[in-house]
Protein backbone atom coordinates (compact mmCIF):
# COMPACT_ATOMS: atom_id res chain seq x y z
CA UNK A 1 0.00 0.00 0.00
CA UNK A 2 1.61 3.66 -0.71
CA UNK A 3 0.26 6.79 0.50
CA UNK A 4 1.19 9.91 -1.36
CA UNK A 5 1.84 13.93 0.02
CA UNK A 6 1.72 16.71 -1.90
CA UNK A 7 3.11 20.35 -0.46
CA UNK A 8 4.25 22.98 -3.13
CA UNK A 9 4.58 25.45 -0.41
CA UNK A 10 6.69 23.60 1.90
CA UNK A 11 9.03 21.43 -0.66
CA UNK A 12 7.68 22.70 -3.89
CA UNK A 13 6.10 21.07 -7.00
CA UNK A 14 6.79 17.43 -5.78
CA UNK A 15 4.65 14.06 -5.23
CA UNK A 16 5.72 12.10 -2.50
CA UNK A 17 5.23 8.53 -2.47
CA UNK A 18 5.58 6.30 0.54
CA UNK A 19 5.07 2.76 1.08
CA UNK A 20 6.65 2.46 4.78
CA UNK A 21 9.64 3.80 7.32
CA UNK A 22 13.38 3.26 6.88
CA UNK A 23 16.52 4.13 8.66
CA UNK A 24 18.78 7.17 7.33
CA UNK A 25 21.71 5.04 7.07
CA UNK A 26 19.94 2.80 4.87
CA UNK A 27 19.05 5.00 2.19
CA UNK A 28 19.83 4.93 -1.49
CA UNK A 29 18.47 6.91 -4.22
CA UNK A 30 18.64 6.56 -7.86
CA UNK A 31 16.87 9.53 -10.43
CA UNK A 32 16.26 9.65 -13.79
CA UNK A 33 14.64 12.65 -14.81
CA UNK A 34 11.61 14.03 -12.53
CA UNK A 35 12.24 10.66 -10.51
CA UNK A 36 13.44 9.50 -7.55
CA UNK A 37 13.29 5.99 -6.13
CA UNK A 38 14.22 5.36 -2.83
CA UNK A 39 15.65 2.07 -1.83
CA UNK A 40 16.30 0.28 1.64
CA UNK A 41 19.99 -1.08 0.70
CA UNK A 42 19.48 -3.81 3.41
CA UNK A 43 16.79 -5.16 1.09
CA UNK A 44 16.48 -3.78 -2.34
CA UNK A 45 12.62 -2.80 -1.30
CA UNK A 46 11.66 0.35 -2.25
CA UNK A 47 9.96 2.36 0.11
CA UNK A 48 9.60 5.93 -1.51
CA UNK A 49 9.50 7.97 -4.81
CA UNK A 50 9.60 11.53 -5.58
CA UNK A 51 7.90 12.87 -8.72
CA UNK A 52 9.46 16.24 -9.81
CA UNK A 53 7.15 19.03 -11.84
CA UNK A 54 4.58 16.75 -10.88
CA UNK A 55 1.81 19.94 -11.85
CA UNK A 56 3.44 19.10 -15.73
CA UNK A 57 1.12 16.26 -15.88
CA UNK A 58 -1.37 15.90 -13.04
CA UNK A 59 -3.70 18.87 -10.76
CA UNK A 60 -3.32 17.57 -7.39
CA UNK A 61 -5.48 19.32 -5.04
CA UNK A 62 -5.18 19.89 -1.30
CA UNK A 63 -1.98 19.85 0.83
CA UNK A 64 -0.53 17.09 3.04
CA UNK A 65 -2.00 13.73 2.48
CA UNK A 66 -3.92 13.38 -0.93
CA UNK A 67 -5.95 10.60 -2.09
CA UNK A 68 -5.29 10.14 -5.93
CA UNK A 69 -8.21 8.59 -8.37
CA UNK A 70 -7.28 5.44 -10.24
CA UNK A 71 -6.67 7.47 -13.63
CA UNK A 72 -4.37 9.86 -11.13
CA UNK A 73 -2.84 6.37 -10.22
CA UNK A 74 -2.33 5.00 -13.48
CA UNK A 75 -0.70 8.27 -14.74
CA UNK A 76 1.63 8.15 -11.99
CA UNK A 77 2.60 4.98 -12.95
CA UNK A 78 3.28 5.66 -16.42
CA UNK A 79 6.01 8.87 -15.03
CA UNK A 80 7.63 6.11 -13.06
CA UNK A 81 7.76 3.41 -15.63
CA UNK A 82 8.86 5.94 -18.41
CA UNK A 83 11.85 6.74 -16.16
CA UNK A 84 12.54 3.26 -16.34
CA UNK A 85 12.06 1.81 -13.20
CA UNK A 86 10.14 -1.29 -12.22
CA UNK A 87 7.94 -0.43 -9.96
CA UNK A 88 3.67 -0.29 -9.87
CA UNK A 89 2.28 1.87 -6.93
CA UNK A 90 -1.13 0.71 -5.85
CA UNK A 91 -3.10 3.13 -3.28
CA UNK A 92 -6.05 2.22 -1.27
CA UNK A 93 -8.16 5.20 -0.28
CA UNK A 94 -10.70 3.78 1.86
CA UNK A 95 -11.00 5.16 5.72
CA UNK A 96 -8.08 4.40 7.39
CA UNK A 97 -9.76 5.78 11.37
CA UNK A 98 -12.40 3.69 12.05
CA UNK A 99 -14.23 2.06 15.04
CA UNK A 100 -13.19 -1.82 16.16
CA UNK A 101 -14.74 -3.61 18.67
CA UNK A 102 -12.23 -5.38 20.80
CA UNK A 103 -13.35 -8.98 20.29
CA UNK A 104 -10.25 -10.30 22.61
CA UNK A 105 -7.67 -8.94 24.75
CA UNK A 106 -5.01 -10.36 27.01
CA UNK A 107 -1.93 -9.55 28.40
CA UNK A 108 1.71 -9.64 26.31
CA UNK A 109 3.68 -12.24 28.15
CA UNK A 110 7.06 -9.68 27.82
CA UNK A 111 5.74 -6.87 29.07
CA UNK A 112 4.15 -5.57 32.57
CA UNK A 113 2.27 -2.83 30.46
CA UNK A 114 1.61 -4.23 27.24
CA UNK A 115 -1.85 -6.02 25.89
CA UNK A 116 -2.46 -7.78 22.43
CA UNK A 117 -5.74 -7.21 21.13
CA UNK A 118 -7.82 -9.15 18.45
CA UNK A 119 -9.76 -5.85 17.17
CA UNK A 120 -12.34 -6.23 14.75
CA UNK A 121 -12.76 -3.26 11.82
CA UNK A 122 -14.94 -4.52 9.89
CA UNK A 123 -17.57 -7.18 9.14
CA UNK A 124 -14.75 -9.19 7.20
CA UNK A 125 -11.49 -8.13 9.18
CA UNK A 126 -10.02 -8.69 12.73
CA UNK A 127 -6.84 -6.78 13.45
CA UNK A 128 -4.21 -7.82 16.04
CA UNK A 129 -3.07 -4.54 17.96
CA UNK A 130 -0.71 -4.38 20.58
CA UNK A 131 -1.69 -2.09 23.42
CA UNK A 132 -0.29 0.38 26.13
CA UNK A 133 -2.91 2.07 27.63
CA UNK A 134 -4.01 0.65 30.94
CA UNK A 135 -7.94 0.71 30.45
CA UNK A 136 -7.95 -1.54 27.14
CA UNK A 137 -10.38 -4.08 27.71
CA UNK A 138 -12.38 -6.30 25.98
CA UNK A 139 -15.51 -5.57 24.86
CA UNK A 140 -15.35 -2.39 24.20
CA UNK A 141 -15.78 -0.10 20.83
CA UNK A 142 -12.32 1.94 20.05
CA UNK A 143 -10.88 4.06 17.80
CA UNK A 144 -8.28 2.26 15.56
CA UNK A 145 -5.88 3.67 13.20
CA UNK A 146 -5.47 1.18 10.48
CA UNK A 147 -2.29 1.16 8.62
CA UNK A 148 -1.69 3.80 6.38
CA UNK A 149 -3.16 6.31 8.40
CA UNK A 150 -1.96 9.52 8.85
CA UNK A 151 -2.18 10.80 12.39
CA UNK A 152 -2.70 14.80 13.18
CA UNK A 153 0.85 15.20 14.55
CA UNK A 154 2.14 13.83 11.36
CA UNK A 155 2.84 10.04 11.85
CA UNK A 156 2.31 7.53 9.51
CA UNK A 157 0.83 4.39 11.16
CA UNK A 158 2.85 1.21 9.53
CA UNK A 159 2.59 -2.81 10.68
CA UNK A 160 5.30 -3.02 13.05
CA UNK A 161 5.79 -5.06 15.95
CA UNK A 162 5.98 -4.71 19.84
CA UNK A 163 7.94 -7.00 22.24
CA UNK A 164 7.90 -9.34 19.37
CA UNK A 165 4.62 -9.29 18.78
CA UNK A 166 3.01 -8.26 15.26
CA UNK A 167 0.86 -5.23 15.45
CA UNK A 168 -1.35 -4.02 13.01
CA UNK A 169 -2.52 -0.60 13.66
CA UNK A 170 -2.95 1.25 17.12
CA UNK A 171 -6.14 2.13 19.40
CA UNK A 172 -5.91 5.92 19.86
CA UNK A 173 -7.21 8.16 22.25
CA UNK A 174 -8.94 11.63 21.96
CA UNK A 175 -5.56 13.50 22.22
CA UNK A 176 -3.72 11.57 19.96
CA UNK A 177 -6.71 12.12 17.41
CA UNK A 178 -7.07 15.73 18.32
CA UNK A 179 -10.22 15.74 19.58
CA UNK A 180 -9.83 16.47 23.15
CA UNK A 181 -12.58 18.71 22.60
CA UNK A 182 -15.02 15.87 22.34
CA UNK A 183 -13.76 13.91 25.66
CA UNK A 184 -10.28 14.27 26.98
CA UNK A 185 -9.69 11.40 29.64
CA UNK A 186 -6.81 9.45 30.38
CA UNK A 187 -6.32 6.13 27.98
CA UNK A 188 -7.70 5.41 24.97
CA UNK A 189 -11.10 6.65 23.77
CA UNK A 190 -14.03 4.20 25.24
CA UNK A 191 -16.72 4.42 22.47
CA UNK A 192 -20.53 4.65 22.61
CA UNK A 193 -21.63 1.02 21.95
CA UNK A 194 -24.12 2.27 18.99
CA UNK A 195 -20.84 2.65 16.75
CA UNK A 196 -20.60 -0.64 14.60
CA UNK A 197 -17.49 -1.91 13.75
CA UNK A 198 -15.60 -0.54 10.84
CA UNK A 199 -17.82 2.86 10.68
CA UNK A 200 -15.51 5.69 9.88
CA UNK A 201 -14.33 8.42 12.32
CA UNK A 202 -15.73 11.23 10.78
CA UNK A 203 -19.44 9.62 11.29
CA UNK A 204 -18.30 9.65 14.80
CA UNK A 205 -17.39 12.87 15.49
CA UNK A 206 -20.54 14.02 13.53
CA UNK A 207 -22.56 11.96 15.92
CA UNK A 208 -20.86 12.84 18.62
Amino acid sequence: MWLAFYNQQAVGDVLMLTSGSISDDHVVTKSNGDVTLIKDRTNESVVALNLFNISKTLEIAGNGLVALSQEQADSVNGLIQAAGFDVTVAFDNSPKFVVGYVEECVAHQDSDHLSITQTRVSEDEVLQIVCGARNIAKGQHVLVAKPGAVMPSGAIIWAGALRGVESLGMICSTRELGLAYLEDLPGIWELRPQFEAGTSLKDVVAAY
